[in-house]
């Protein structure tokens, strides 16, 4: 195999879009590429996804809102982010200086306010949108956009009748039927989903007997949400015909292997970057040594073909 065949045997492509590798950054944990790019060589990634970016500029929760818990991390950020006048301005021209697909998350109270978003982005230089619909929907009395079929449905073809890149959706984990979601975003016209987000979390200080995050809640990430996030991606993967970004608790290349198994076309890491600002490189690294040890050409060859037991 020569040089071009081994680095062509990465190449993924998602809903139209050649990646150059199945290994982006996971939104809300890489901020927007210009804050790792000291330690991370953003050319060598397949995508950068940035953090969420809504119409306005939000302020996010109250502070304190990260805590550490066993096996990862509870975060109540809140979506905090400049708005899409600042991004425009700013990250998309910093982004665009790389050689890496440039995917913006994008989130909103309200459908018309992710729509807003996805309208301003159709005339910007990005590869593909990732609709976020975990964020609380005020409209629906609280329920998250992610947890109703319906309603999942109905926000992915109102994106999808305004955007000018393929639309990925961003499934929530806490719901009963991860496949039905799956099949809703899909009925909805979604070109391809990714998952999972985090899991809803906890923690009490048993000594001030109070919750260790102002918002008492929490989202749930790092290595302990892996074997659920698999199992949602093997779930998903067996449900739909699109192609599934999967992600939850990645931190080595080994991590990403079990989700490409299970029927992952792309990979997303995030918690790990935090304590590894080198993580999604050392994924990239090992990916190449696992091909090239087991006599892989393709990584195609890896996607969903876990054997049965």
């Amino acid at each position: 195999m020569n040089m071009d065949e081994k680095k062509n045997r990465l190449r993924v492509n998602i809903a139209g879009v050649e990646l150059k590798n199945p290994v982006m950054t996971a939104s809300g944990t890489f901020g927007s590429g210009e804050e790792y790019s000291e330690w991370t060589d953003l050319n060598r990634l397949g995508a950068v996804v940035t953090k969420g970016v809504a119409n306005v500029p939000w302020p996010g929760n109250p502070t304190p809102r990260v805590a550490e818990v066993y096996g990862g991390m509870l975060n109540a950020i809140g979506l905090q982010n400049p708005g899409i006048d600042v991004f425009c301005k700013r990250d998309i021209p910093f982004l665009k200086k790389y050689n890496t697909r440039i995917i913006v998350n994008v989130c909103g109270h309200s459908i018309e306010e992710y729509t807003e978003v996805v309208e301003r982005l159709a005339e910007e230089p990005v590869d593909m949108l990732e609709i976020n619909i975990s964020c609380p929907n005020v409209r629906e009395g609280g329920i998250a956009f992610g947890t109703v079929p319906a309603v999942a449905e109905k926000i992915t073809r109102a994106c999808k009748d305004v955007a000018k890149q393929p639309v990925i959706m961003k499934l929530s984990p806490n719901v009963t039927d991860i496949a039905e979601m799956a099949r809703a975003v899909e009925a909805g016209g979604a070109d391809a989903v990714s998952l999972i987000n985090t899991l809803t979390g906890m923690k009490i200080d048993v000594n001030r007997r109070r919750f260790v995050l102002a918002n008492r809640t929490g989202g749930m990430s790092g290595p302990a949400v892996k074997p659920v996030a698999v199992r949602m991606v093997y779930e998903v993967a067996h449900a739909i015909s699109l192609p599934v970004i999967g992600m939850g608790g990645i931190s080595t290349a080994e991590d990403a292997l079990e989700f490409i198994l299970a029927g992952a076309t792309a990979v997303s890491v995030g918690t790990a970057s935090f304590y590894n600002p080198h993580a999604t490189l050392d994924v990239i690294d090992g990916l190449e040594r696992y091909l090239d040890e087991n006599g892989i050409e393709d990584i195609h060859e890896l996607i969903g073909a876990v054997q049965e037991a």
